[in-house]
């Protein structure tokens, strides 16, 4: 499907698929499950199993981390098969240096965890991750009596003074990242007074802090989620247990992709339309354009347009899975028709600028693409062949390398960069093309 054209696969030439995309995954485990489920499992009291974990570079930098926090963590040689050995919320550590890479996730995660500590923990990651914004978290912990200091952009590297979490009451901007509020809830049962978490304006990615809450109740700590724009957070203890991560839902969407784009089928194992995972929802997005769904408690199945018809342009506000945005904005370069993404200005602070450097890429394709205050219009024109930079962000390799499914001489630059969440997507998607 594809052939490498250096040594070391520094780049990828997509060959077109020979007719329509047809077949089964299962994509590796969640990363968002799986980063959540290490911080409880490290918070709780005992010892717990992740089971079918994702093993990637995010998962890698927080596995890493948690050990130097003094943390205990054994893991199988395929990593999918993590056992934790809780602290019962006491971070063991004294002190630690932690680097994070560009994982945002794990960045966010653990400067809240590190409040719980009783020392000096110093976060920093890649050149990318001190342009990621993190004031917000940091003024939210400043809020809860902790102190925690950045750069003067705001951005890391991060030094926590941890003397424990105090607790108390705090508003939150929740319109540049969901993470932020993600961390501070998870570290919040082990505070010294109950917190209230208040979110000022607009959260981002609201499906995400479900995620967050969904696992936090699994590891048995349950906080009432009627109104996400106010979190009151009960004093608790996370229990051990044995947890299965799911398949990754955003992953599942290049594979949904694929089925669209080349009008094929492809069913994804392991996921239902039940998925506490928010991204589950680009189904839906598929089928406006065009696209059938089918799906059972155990498997999802996209269905792309019949032979003769094709794809629609939609107009869509995808805040609520922003994650997938790339994904759709490949498919909507084979449809009929305009499509406008909206809802997403968050994603300007991702691994890369996710709407200015998209539209650079989709021009070269061929479309016309307009940026917005808050996402982007795609007009599709007729495409060609391209060279395609992915900024170190695993998602433009992802999503884009789909459009070399119908474009002969799409070439993928740093395709390594997808050891970010799905070191073997590559290889997942020609063993699906020639199947």
């Amino acid at each position: 499907m594809y052939r490498e054209l250096a040594q070391m696969a520094d780049q990828i030439e997509i060959s077109p698929a020979r007719g329509p995309v047809i077949g089964r995954i299962r994509p590796p485990g969640s990363k968002s499950i799986t980063n959540r489920a290490l911080v409880c499992a490290a918070l709780a009291e005992g010892v717990s199993q992740l089971v079918a974990a994702l093993a990637s570079e995010d998962t890698r930098v927080m596995i890493d981390s948690l050990c130097r926090l003094g943390i205990s963590i054994d893991e199988d040689s395929a990593g999918s098969r993590l056992v934790v050995q809780g602290c019962g919320g006491k971070i063991p550590a004294a002190s630690a240096d932690l680097y994070v890479a560009n994982s945002g996730t794990s960045m966010r995660f653990l400067t809240a965890l590190a409040a719980l500590g009783h020392g000096e923990f110093r976060l920093d990651g890649t050149g990318r991750m001190r342009e990621r914004p993190i004031s917000d978290l940091l003024d939210g912990l400043h809020q809860l009596g902790v102190r925690a200091d950045g750069e003067s952009t705001g951005c890391p590297p991060v030094v926590v003074h941890a003397a424990g979490l105090p607790g108390g009451t705090a508003r939150i901007r929740g319109d540049v990242s969901s993470q932020f509020l993600s961390g501070l809830l998870m570290a919040a049962p082990h505070a010294q007074q109950p917190i209230k978490l208040i979110v000022d304006g607009p959260l981002v990615s609201q499906p995400y802090v479900r995620l967050t809450l969904g696992v936090m109740r699994s590891f048995g700590v349950h906080v009432p989620d009627r109104d996400l724009a106010a979190l009151s957070v009960p004093l608790g203890r996370y229990t051990a247990r044995i947890y299965e991560v799911e398949p990754d839902a955003t992953a599942a969407s290049y594979f949904f992709a694929a089925a669209a784009i080349t009008g094929g089928k492809v069913t994804v194992e392991g996921l239902s339309r039940d998925s506490a995972q928010g991204d589950v929802a680009f189904c839906d997005r598929l089928t406006k354009m065009g696209c059938q769904v089918a799906s059972d408690s155990n498997s999802i199945a996209i269905t792309g347009p019949a032979s003769g018809q094709r794809l629609r342009g939609i107009d869509v506000d995808m805040n609520a899975i922003s994650d997938t945005v790339q994904t759709l904005s490949t498919v909507a370069l084979f449809a009929d028709g305009p499509t406008t993404i909206t809802g997403v200005a968050h994603i300007r602070h991702k691994e890369t600028d996710r709407i200015g450097n998209l539209a650079i890429e989709l021009r070269k394709l061929g479309a016309t693409v307009d940026e917005l205050l808050d996402g982007l219009r795609i007009t599709p024109g007729p495409l060609h062949a391209a060279r395609i930079e992915t900024y170190l962000d695993h998602r433009m390799a992802m999503s884009l390398a789909l459009a070399g499914l119908r474009v002969p001489g799409i070439v993928i630059l740093d395709p390594n960069c997808t050891e970010k969440t799905y070191p073997r997507f590559f290889d997942d998607l020609k063993s699906l093309v020639e199947s």
